[in-house]
């Protein structure tokens, strides 16, 4: 009886919580997922069931579909890596620095989004900070125009942004992991890549598989930075917003939503399997 009563409690202290993420999340893609099957008739949405929207984003938008994936992939897997090796290097390699350094990486949070957006924007310009080091370095002869307006510079910029969402998870799995441990493991004669495949890796994969699914979901549906310092790359975060806010398309534009999503969740599962393949013994 005293079960059931504090079930009872804790149900009804959790209610608020789960109504805020049902009105807030849950019926909004609910209701656009239900959008994106229907069609339009006399310029006028019509509650139907159809794949005509989910057919065009593949004919019509393959190539910008490729593109993201790839940008997308790509920075996960930067990310990941990045951050991975940092939040190693502090716990384990750092001693007294494991707090100032950690610090240093919460820190980079604070500020908004759109100004990192712009100082990125200023240090990858021709008369950028960046350049104008290589140029005093003797490294380039003159300022390099593939840092801006190209792939690289969403690269860079969001690469920066997603770091420190990306070392939080993987750090405090990495709390678990006692340097004792390591250090008995190296001492029965284990190597380093021995040490992370067997101890480390397999004890924080779960703050890994947050870290590049974080990192490749924001960077598949941003077009922000593409737009700032991508030079327009063809990414479908933009042609999504401009079926949203320019078309009124929301139809065309829940379903480009929806692949995008369903295409980034597949390579997240995908990424998942090879990593626990590499891990098998």
């Amino acid at each position: 009886m005293l079960k059931r009563l504090a079930w009872d409690r804790q149900t009804w202290l959790l209610m608020p919580a789960a109504l805020v993420f049902i009105a807030a999340f849950a019926a909004p893609l609910l209701y656009f997922l239900v959008v994106s099957f229907w069609s339009v008739r006399a310029r006028i949405m019509r509650p139907d069931f159809t794949f005509k929207n989910y057919i065009a984003t593949w004919v019509d938008y393959y190539d910008a579909m490729a593109s993201t994936l790839l940008i997308a992939l790509a920075i996960g897997l930067v990310t990941t890596t990045l951050a991975f090796a940092f939040a190693y290097a502090i716990r384990f390699k750092c001693g007294r620095l494991e707090v100032p350094l950690l610090f240093l990486a919460l820190i980079t949070l604070f500020g908004g989004y759109l100004v990192k957006i712009y100082a990125w924007k200023s240090i990858l310009g021709r008369e950028g900070i960046l350049n104008q080091f290589l140029l005093w370095a003797g490294v380039i002869d003159e300022p390099l125009d593939a840092l801006l307006y190209s792939v690289n510079g969403v690269i860079i910029t969001l690469t920066y942004f997603l770091l420190p969402f990306a070392v939080l998870p993987i750090y405090g799995n990495l709390r678990a992991i006692r340097p004792a441990t390591i250090e008995a493991a190296r001492d029965l004669g284990a190597g380093r890549w021995a040490v992370l495949r067997d101890i480390v890796i397999p004890q924080c994969e779960k703050g890994i598989m947050i870290a590049f699914t974080f990192s490749l979901l924001i960077t598949a549906g941003d077009y922000v930075t593409p737009r700032f310092v991508g030079g327009g790359a063809a990414m479908m975060g933009h042609f999504i917003e401009l079926q949203f806010s320019l078309g009124f398309n929301w139809r065309m534009g829940s379903a480009m939503s929806f692949t995008v999503m369903a295409v980034s969740l597949a390579l997240v599962v995908t990424f998942r399997r090879i990593l626990r393949w590499t891990l098998q013994p």
